[in-house]
Parts: C-alpha cells; sequence; structure tokens
C-alpha cells in the first residue's frame, strides 16, 4: 500500500509591494543600457561608430544588390510600420476603451504615453543631433537626426501598449499568441527594414527598442501601481 499523498501548500500570493519591487527592478535594467548607449552615441564613441559602420555598409550592399526585397522594405516602413500608422493603430484602441469599455483612465493612460513617446524620441534627436548615414547611392531618404529610430522607438511603444490592453483584458491564448507574434514581427522587422534601407545606423535602431521597452515598462508599473490591474466592469447598458 501507498501512502497518501499530501496535498502540496498553497502557493502564497504574490504582495502588491513584491510586484512594484520587480516591476522597478526591470525598469532599472532596461534604464541603465538605453542610457549607457544614449551617452554613447553621444559623446561619439569610436568603436561604436566603428561598429554601426561597418553593419551599415554591409547592409546597404545588399539593399543596392537586391532591389526587389528593398523595394518591399520600403512598402512596410513606408506603409504598414509607419509611425503614423502605429499612431493610428493606438489612437483606435483608446476609442475602444473609452466607448465599448468605459475605460477612461487606462485609455487616457495609453494615449499620453504613445504621445510621450514621439516627444522622447523628439527631444533626443535635438538634443544628440547624430547625422544618419550618407550613401553616393542611396536607396531611401529620412528626414531629421538619427539618433533614436522613430520608426523603432514608436512600433515598440504601440504594440508593447497594444499588448498590455489584451493581456489586462483578458485575451484568450489564440489571440494573445497571434498578437505576441505580430508584435515581435513588426518591431524587428521595422528596425531591420531602416538598416537595410541606409537612413540609420545599427545604435539608432537598438536605442530606440531600448527606449520603446523602457517607456512601456514606466507606464504599467506607474499605471498599476495607482490604479491597480484589474479592470473595472464596464456599466451595464440600457436595453
Amino acid at each position: 500500500m501507498h501512502p497518501p499523498h499530501a496535498d502540496a501548500p498553497p502557493k502564497a500570493p504574490t504582495s502588491p509591494g513584491a510586484g512594484a519591487r520587480r516591476g522597478a527592478a526591470l525598469c532599472a535594467a532596461l534604464a541603465a543600457p538605453a542610457a549607457l548607449l544614449t551617452a554613447l552615441v553621444a559623446s561619439s564613441w569610436g568603436p561604436l561608430l566603428s561598429a554601426d559602420a561597418g553593419l551599415a555598409r554591409a547592409a546597404h550592399r545588399g539593399a543596392v544588390g537586391h532591389a526587389g526585397l528593398t523595394h518591399a522594405c520600403r512598402i512596410l516602413t513606408d506603409w504598414v510600420w509607419d509611425p503614423v500608422t502605429m499612431r493610428l493603430l493606438c489612437a483606435a484602441a483608446v476609442v475602444w476603451l473609452v466607448w465599448r469599455r468605459s475605460d477612461r483612465p487606462f485609455a487616457l493612460w495609453v494615449a499620453a504615453t504613445c504621445a510621450l513617446g514621439t516627444l522622447l524620441q523628439q527631444a533626443l534627436k535635438a538634443l544628440v543631433g547624430r547625422p544618419r548615414p550618407v550613401w553616393p547611392d542611396p536607396v531611401d531618404s529620412a528626414h531629421y537626426a538619427a539618433y533614436p529610430s522613430g520608426h523603432a522607438l514608436t512600433a515598440t511603444v504601440v504594440c508593447g501598449l497594444l499588448l498590455w490592453l489584451l493581456r489586462r483584458y483578458g485575451a484568450g491564448r489564440v489571440l494573445w499568441r497571434s498578437a505576441v507574434t505580430a508584435a515581435l514581427v513588426s518591431v524587428t522587422g521595422v528596425g531591420l527594414t531602416r538598416i537595410w534601407l541606409g537612413v540609420h545606423w545599427p545604435s539608432d535602431v537598438l536605442g530606440g527598442w531600448l527606449l520603446g521597452l523602457l517607456l512601456v515598462a514606466l507606464a504599467v508599473v506607474t499605471y498599476e501601481r495607482r490604479y491597480g490591474g484589474t479592470p473595472a466592469r464596464p456599466p451595464a447598458r440600457r436595453p
């Protein structure tokens, strides 16, 4: 006879303080490399510039030699993953939150985070003032300073916010996995297209990714500390 198995002790619920500490640790883990990379770019650190130049030259040779792929990258970066497209997607989510869920605090937080991402990238572009790559045979063009990549930062912020929204409202497994896949493809893809098209240095894209992740992490941590992680039920509609 086998002795009866004792039931496993229930897991202790996670305290709000522990969640806040983990959130703060995540923000610090993202802030450190983002700040370091920004400082290295601003100071024109030689090894970083050399690595950027080598990768950018290799990408540009590929872009010149593969016109079909380059054209596809231009369509993706100018229309599908363009910052305006991303912001319109975020605006649609904000309208849904207000109209269908009556979750105005969360809608305002999402909108403010997206707007802050735009302000952050423009401020850093003006402060750092990094020139974009210049080629004798360019395949695309872009305006303003290079660091950070606005495409990479905006896509990271918007995709991160939308994933947060889906998680907050309990998206099903299939929807969640599809959304995560789409977000990873979009964020990675837009960064690679900017390097391939020769309008950004690789560290511009890396900076956009890090700063975007940091902004989303700060938004999640500060919102859930203030309002909690569970959305309020929308008021019942009268028949």
